[in-house]
């Protein structure tokens, strides 16, 4: 009888894609706290244009180094019609994150995968079988929890938040087509390239020159924002998206902490229950789409 040796590298790829998704939810939390901070003293469209501009640094090495190689593309169309749908979810998401508590948010904006999920079915004509329809069942529920229709008033900031999960997973179904050929290093420069200048466009009608301290808050959400979308594209490269993924739900706790810390918000009991079917729900899918590709079947995608 004889065994196999582990497959080291794959042990040690599965590590180092759990840790980048680790950073990408700590950073992501960090940023959104430090927008709500922000907001108190300026306007989330023209924080958005900010986080645009201030992204660029983190790709800046990748330039040095590589020259202008990291702006060739075959999918210009394609890098385009992202980042102006792109905008409107950050518009939208950063005024939401303003008004709405951001535990809330961050429960609800968990439902992009599977708005994706049922996008995909029309987009690539793919059949969903009774048991992630199912899933998608119970992931609509957990948010109807958060939302609670009937017993309380549908806020603008929680349309907000769900309209920019939509339009997310959207941006999802881009991100698949476009990341077969270009790197994660294209895909973020031209988001911010195409964001910025319409970001500047909303901001322009609600402008107001920072002061010192909001100089460095803003410097610290574009630079932290694009670090943690840089983390997620690597922990995606390195690892199984079902590896992975459910490492970036750690955010609703990190996002709790802070919120409670630094703006006194304590999540209800419907936001923890909602978010953990929505949680519950998008891990199923993830590993049941893993699992018809070990099959060799056709499976939606995997969920970013």
């Amino acid at each position: 009888m004889t065994f196999s040796a582990p497959n080291t590298t794959s042990e040690q790829n599965n590590l180092k894609g759990i840790l980048w998704m680790l950073f990408y939810a700590i950073a992501i939390s960090v940023m959104h706290t430090s927008i709500r901070y922000v907001s108190d003293g300026m306007h989330p469209f023209e924080i958005a244009f900010f986080r645009c501009v201030f992204a660029l640094v983190t790709v800046a090495p990748f330039f040095i180094r590589a020259g202008w190689a990291p702006l060739k593309t075959k999918h210009f169309p394609l890098l385009l019609l992202r980042g102006v749908i792109n905008i409107y979810c950050m518009l939208a998401f950063f005024y939401a994150l303003s008004i709405v508590p951001l535990a809330e948010i961050t429960a609800l904006s968990f439902s992009a995968p599977i708005f994706s999920v049922v996008m995909a079915v029309f987009v690539f004509k793919e059949k969903v079988g009774l048991r992630r329809w199912s899933a998608i069942f119970i992931g609509f529920v957990g948010t109807l929890i958060i939302l609670r229709p009937g017993f309380q008033a549908f806020s603008l900031g929680q349309f907000l938040v769900l309209s920019s999960a939509f339009a997310w997973a959207v941006c999802i179904i881009i991100i698949k087509e476009v990341g077969k050929t270009e790197s994660s290093v294209t895909i973020t420069t031209y988001m911010s390239l195409v964001m910025a200048p319409l970001s500047l466009i909303a901001a322009a009608t609600v402008w107001i020159w920072p002061t010192a301290e909001q100089w460095g808050w803003l410097v610290l959400i574009g630079v932290i924002g694009g670090a943690g979308q840089l983390a997620m594209s690597e922990s995606l490269r390195v690892a199984p998206t079902h590896v992975v993924s459910p490492i970036d739900f750690t955010r609703l706790l990190f996002i709790s902490t802070l919120g409670y810390i630094l703006f006194d918000q304590v999540p209800d009991q419907f936001v923890w229950a909602g978010g953990s079917l929505i949680i519950g729900a998008t891990v199923f899918i993830t590993y049941r789409e893993h699992q018809l590709r070990k099959t060799g079947k056709s499976p939606i995608g995997e969920v970013q």
